[in-house]
């Protein structure tokens, strides 16, 4: 096959396949640093909401133990890490997961696996804006005692969120930095109040021995403790916006998965001793949740109680603004692929967002919140659990495929990385995230409060979108064969040395006739 003209640099810069390339606005370079990506990911995870909301049902399931679950939790998704922050210096890609399991497993199980990440992220961002309005509702009728329905809020977080993601990644990092503090400086106070005044019955380390942790209820205490790191992958997406991304997407990622997992087991830790071993399990019964408002209003205050209201609200739209970055960020990957139109992949010239990828996410997430309401769906039972489950599946297992992907990669390509990197650590994660997404399916029930049919139907849809996607795959291969060749094969960032494993346009790979390329610009 005759070799293909490489593209200007100015193309390879902004990754768009247009003719005007070289005028076409680019992603923000170099915007972020270490902490704006863990800002990104940590915010995604809703650490406030997940402690207030969800951990009381993992102290009534798993008894004192329930930290522990969530430092397992944190431990295999760090060994999972390890594989993935490596491929992340040999694939130079905004599409992340899908980039990574084409160039491992195929480009047919890349084309399954981002229009499964496509699916994953809408179902875990769309969903949550019915947890908006329950939120938003519960905070005025307890702070105001005023009844809110709940579409007009979750329609107006809509519209809040598309302006957060149509400025600039840098405000948006900003924005999602203040509301990380206030969220998580709130669980602080707890934790510093119970520890100040010695807990109900002094401080207690008896949750983490081994006859409190293998207690049965502690596979569903680790099924719902991977959810609660849901997002923490998303590090990878903001490649091509960080500051010496080879350094700061891999730091972003353990300090992301390191925080969240110490700091979930702190809390959970802390709210057991605010009760007491002997007695936190019958309050959590009572009232689950009220566990962490009785907690906080015991040892920090009353208005510290009011102020975790307000601060459960910008949580979860710290949240949605984390998931909504890293959906555009996706499409903007697959537009430049020609996956999906091209449109999808305009910049905004002054703020560099990828605003009609923005655009297009909320008239999705718009026509669904709509669906289900003109449905009469309840907006927690049914918007949210039933549309954040099978994305939260789906990118579990994306997890899961990317983390098979990596030994595969390294087998059969040249490089300099250990054995532990490429094998060990990655072989390991699969092992895990095998027996994780195991977990999590036996007890989806747990997470959807529905019928068995309903929950068969949403476990189905995770492997029905792969499928499809592989489906996809073969009609691009078909029909669009342009499109299927240049699938998750980009060349390196203009003035970036490419890995020497990887053949490019700027390398060829040797042939018996002579080149007819032009020589590519020096670097800048």
């Amino acid at each position: 096959m005759p070799e293909t003209p490489a593209p200007p640099p100015a193309e390879t810069a902004t990754r768009t396949a247009t003719p005007t390339a070289a005028t076409t606005p680019a992603l923000r370079s170099a915007a972020l640093g270490t902490a704006d990506i863990s800002f990104f990911v940590v915010s995604a995870a809703a650490p406030l909401t997940v402690m207030a909301g969800v951990a009381p049902v993992a102290i009534l399931l798993g008894g004192i133990g329930a930290p522990a679950g969530y430092l397992l939790a944190g431990l295999t998704l760090a060994v999972f890490a390890v594989g993935f922050t490596t491929m992340s210096r040999h694939v130079r890609s905004g599409g992340a997961f899908y980039a990574y399991i084409a160039r491992g497993l195929g480009k047919q199980a890349g084309i399954g696996a981002a229009l499964l990440a496509l699916v994953g992220y809408n179902g875990m961002e769309i969903g949550v804006y019915g947890l908006l309005g329950t939120t938003t509702a519960d905070t005025a009728h307890a702070l105001w005692g005023l009844d809110v329905p709940w579409l007009p809020v979750s329609l107006a977080g809509l519209l809040l969120i598309w302006y957060g993601g149509f400025r600039s990644i840098d405000f948006g990092a900003r924005l999602l930095g203040v509301l990380l503090v206030a969220e998580t400086g709130i669980l602080v106070l707890l934790a510093a109040g119970v520890l100040a005044e010695g807990g109900a019955q002094g401080l207690s380390l008896a949750g983490f021995a081994p006859g409190a942790v293998l207690v049965p209820g502690t596979a569903a205490v680790l099924a719902f403790a991977f959810a609660a790191f849901t997002g923490f992958e998303s590090t990878a997406i903001y490649r091509r916006e960080a500051h010496d991304p080879d350094r700061t997407v891999p730091r972003a990622t353990y300090i992301a998965v390191a925080f969240l997992g110490l700091f979930y087991a702190f809390v959970v830790w802390t709210v057991i001793q605010a009760f007491g071993d002997e007695q936190v399990i019958a309050a959590a019964a009572a009232d689950p949740g009220g566990l962490f408002f009785a907690a906080i209003t015991t040892y920090v205050g009353p208005w510290a109680a009011d102020l975790t209201h307000v601060f459960i609200v910008t949580s979860v739209i710290a949240s949605l603004l984390a998931f909504h970055n890293a959906i555009n960020r996706y499409v903007l990957a697959l537009s430049e692929e020609g996956v999906l139109p091209a449109a999808l992949g305009r910049i905004h010239p002054r703020h560099r967002s990828p605003y009609l990828a923005g655009l297009a996410q909320t008239v999705l997430g718009a026509v669904i919140v709509l669906g289900f309401a003109l449905a009469g769906a309840d907006p927690y039972q049914q918007l949210l659990l039933w549309v954040n489950t099978p994305g939260m599946i789906g990118l579990m297992a994306l997890m899961l495929l990317a983390a098979i992907a990596v030994p595969v990669y390294f087998r059969r390509t040249a490089h300099a990385e250990g054995p532990w990197r490429t094998v060990v650590a990655p072989v390991t994660a699969a092992v895990l995230l095998t027996v994780a997404i195991f977990l999590v399916v036996s007890k989806v029930g747990l997470f959807t409060m529905a019928s068995t049919t309903v929950n068969t139907v949403l476990v189905a849809l995770v492997p029905a979108v792969f499928l499809a996607g592989l489906a996809l795959a073969r009609r691009l291969r078909t029909r669009r064969p342009e499109v299927y060749a240049r699938f998750a094969a980009e060349p390196a960032p203009e003035g970036e040395e490419p890995p020497c494993s990887l053949p490019t346009p700027s390398s060829p790979e040797p042939t018996s006739a002579p080149s007819t390329r032009p020589a590519p610009k020096p670097a800048r």
